[in-house]
């Protein structure tokens, strides 16, 4: 069988016209924002909490579909920059109150789903990727959030048996295209897609 992996990177920062907390309630919404993302056309929650199975579908230079599937844990951190003389409290003892007075930026990740702990697969899709990103938002001033986007995917492709008589320079010219086409179209795309639902976004 052959396999064969490829890796794509991506950043960006953007203003959000909107105050923090509904910045990032907006976007703790996964399957909301991957709405957006032009090669996902399916994402389907898991029976685990925030755990997400994306359905990503692109097509090389001849218009040929190929599939990828990606297993998502999702996780938030809140980010606290404490006053000195509280420094060494226990985070557990401190009051919700306080963890809004003291909330400096909150952190959404998307990590792949751990191996011993993986869904069973659908019976068709072709390739498997997995997907790394932070999203720190923090707030700038009232009505004003900002948004680092860090993202790296790795693909991994595993090519069933139907698709072996296609030749293996012609699958890593697809895979190759796939990647450049999706990096540096689907974030952009993303993000001038949510724009919609708020006042403005603002690239830096």
């Amino acid at each position: 069988m052959l396999e064969m992996t490829a890796t794509g990177k991506s950043k960006g920062q953007w203003v959000f016209y909107k105050d923090f907390d509904k910045t990032v309630d907006y976007l703790s919404d996964q399957p909301r924002i991957l709405a957006f993302n032009p090669f996902c056309h399916k994402i389907e929650a898991l029976d685990r909490d925030e755990a997400y199975r994306w359905h990503f579908r692109v097509t090389d230079p001849q218009n040929n579909p190929f599939d990828v599937i990606f297993n998502i844990q999702q996780e938030s951190e809140i980010l606290i920059d404490l006053p000195e003389e509280a420094a060494s409290m226990n985070p557990e003892e401190m009051s919700d109150e306080m963890i809004r007075q003291f909330t400096v930026g909150r952190k959404i990740i998307w990590r792949p789903l751990a191996e011993n702990k993986s869904f069973t697969m659908p019976e068709k899709y072709l390739f498997e990727g997995k997907v790394a990103a932070e999203m720190l938002i923090t707030p700038m001033q009232p009505e004003r959030t900002r948004v680092d986007f860090d993202l790296k995917v790795n693909v991994k492709f595993l090519l069933y048996p139907a698709f072996r008589i296609v030749p293996e320079k012609v699958v890593r010219t697809m895979v190759s295209t796939g990647m450049t086409v999706i990096m540096q179209t689907a974030t952009n795309h993303m993000f001038q897609k949510i724009s919609k639902d708020f006042c403005k976004i603002r690239k830096l």
